[in-house]
Order: structure tokens, then C-alpha cells, then sequence
């Protein structure tokens, strides 16, 4: 029986059991994959306060030595079940059994989204990534694409302009989405913009040759390459929750708490509706969550 039990260790949980573990909370966090969520694959960090440059992996590291050292303890296993509505909550774990706690803060992030092409999923690791950092390097002077119009297609749009021989960034408006620091960056490099563009469809196993459609003109063009790396969005990681917490478009609804629809449940991080999701938001929910959670245990 724990104090306080954490679903998820990107920047959200790991904060929350930091400060969960200082507040004298037995504390334990439950992460699928691995620490940092989509945060630890973020090759530059700029905009966390007091770190002028750090990457994702090296910052979330220290999140998580810092729990580990306040006691924090960790359960890497998936999650199959819960119950929230009891007094004591639970999880199901596929290898763990089950786990207890007085409370529980959902933190599990989001998911890529994928653009639902044909022929996607067969390609998935074949040439399509949704992860330019996690394999970038495997096409080092080679041609690539990415999807998308936001910061993390930008970012990863310059991030692989260091190895791959040509960079293709394919955009289905005529105007990015990315911040202005990254906007300027991408249009002094040597990124090719498509602009009012959309994948069509995919030639070669593995991936050879990408097909794309002009919305406005409706021409159909085609361009070599031999990966494309998908960065059009999240989905939250919520579907274990939808039929218990309420909900917006599969996003936790909670107060400015961090408190849900249940008594001794909390959301942190991406899961949950907010109208910013960064790292230093995640950490802030984070914090507040534990702190909800403290205060409810009093």
C-alpha cells in the first residue's frame, strides 16, 4: 500500500513524485517505456527556465535521479486496469500484479498521431519514424521528409538537416505553426518547405519514394526519400480512463488543482485539457497534483 501512486515518468510524473517525496508521501511511479515520455527525445530544450540549452534525455535524467533519491520508487511495467472510484485506488500490471495507493495521479502523456495513409503501419520502422531522434542517425546521408507544421516538425526538421543529405519538410497550409525563433531557423536553412501539402501514399518496402498532393491544385508530385518522420500531433493516453474521468476529446478534464471528477484522483502533463503543453507546464501540474494529493491525505 503506497501513499501516492503515479501514471507515468515524463516531466509531469516525475515531478509529482518529487515533490510527493518531500511532502513524507510513499510514492511510487508506474511508466511503460522508459523516463522523460516524449520530453526525453526532444534533442534541444531552450525555453526551461534557468538552463539556457540542455537536451531532453540529460534533463529528464536528473528529474529522475532526484526522485530516486528522495525515495521515490519505480515499477516499469504496462498498465491494463485500473480502479478509481474506491477509497483505495489500483492499478493492474501485466508483470507486476496489482498496486495500491491512497491516491493516484495520472500523468501518462500523450501519443503520436499518425497521418492513417495507406500502407503506414506496414511501414513503421521500414521507413516511417515518428521519432527523428530515436532514428535520424539511421539515415545519415540519406534523403528524408518530415510531415507536419508545428515546433517538433520544425525541430526535427533542422535536427536531421545535420546528417541526412536532404531535408524535406511537407505542410498542409501555407504558413507554420512553429514558434518564431524556429520559424526563422527553418527559412535560413536548407530545409525544401512543401507548402498545401499532404502525403499521399508510399512506394517501396522499405520506403523509396513518397507521393504528394498540392490541396490547391490538386497536383500530384513525387520525391525520393528514405524515411519520413510523422510529427503531426498527439493523442493523450487516456483510453484506460474515458469511461470513469470526464473528458474532452479523449483530454482529462480537472480544476485548477489538478483535482477530477474522483475523489483522490489528479491529472498532470499532456493528458490532461490544457491550452499549453510544454515541459515547464508539465513540471507546474506536476507539483500542484502532489500537492492536491498531500492535502487530500491530511
Amino acid at each position: 500500500m503506497h501513499d501516492l501512486l503515479i501514471l507515468g515518468a515524463g516531466p509531469a510524473g516525475l515531478t509529482a513524485g518529487i515533490y510527493g517525496a518531500r511532502g513524507g508521501l510513499d510514492t511510487v511511479i508506474v511508466e511503460q517505456k522508459s523516463f522523460g515520455g516524449q520530453a526525453s527525445i526532444t534533442p534541444e530544450i531552450e525555453n526551461f527556465p534557468g538552463i539556457q540549452n540542455i537536451d531532453g534525455f540529460t534533463l529528464t535524467y536528473n528529474m529522475q535521479e532526484q526522485a530516486k533519491a528522495l525515495g521515490v520508487s519505480f515499477v516499469y511495467d504496462q498498465v491494463e486496469a485500473v480502479v478509481l472510484e474506491e477509497e483505495i485506488k489500483s492499478v493492474t500490471t501485466k508483470n507486476n500484479g496489482v498496486i495500491e495507493a491512497k491516491t493516484i495521479i495520472i500523468a501518462c502523456g500523450a501519443e503520436a498521431r499518425r497521418l492513417g495513409v495507406e500502407g503506414e503501419i506496414e511501414l513503421i520502422g521500414k521507413g516511417v519514424s515518428y521519432c527523428a531522434t530515436c532514428d535520424g542517425r539511421f539515415f545519415k546521408n540519406k534523403p528524408v521528409a518530415v510531415v507536419g507544421g508545428g515546433n517538433t516538425a520544425v525541430e526535427d526538421a533542422l535536427y536531421l538537416g545535420n546528417f541526412a543529405s536532404e531535408v524535406h519538410l511537407i505542410h498542409r497550409r501555407d504558413t507554420l505553426r512553429a514558434s518564431k525563433v524556429l520559424n526563422d531557423k527553418l527559412l535560413s536553412s536548407n530545409v525544401k518547405i512543401l507548402w498545401d501539402s499532404v502525403v499521399e501514399g508510399f512506394e517501396g518496402n522499405p520506403l523509396e519514394r513518397l507521393h504528394i498532393k498540392n490541396l490547391k491544385t490538386n497536383e500530384m508530385t513525387s520525391i525520393d526519400v528514405s524515411c519520413l518522420f510523422v510529427a503531426v500531433g498527439q493523442d493523450p493516453a487516456s483510453s484506460l480512463f474515458l469511461d470513469k474521468l470526464d473528458n474532452e476529446n479523449g483530454y482529462i478534464l480537472a480544476d485548477e488543482n489538478m483535482a477530477t471528477n474522483i475523489p483522490g484522483v489528479f491529472v498532470a502533463g499532456d493528458i490532461r485539457k490544457t491550452p499549453l503543453r510544454q515541459i515547464i507546464t508539465a513540471c507546474a501540474d506536476g507539483a500542484i497534483a502532489a500537492e492536491s494529493a498531500i492535502k487530500y491525505l491530511m
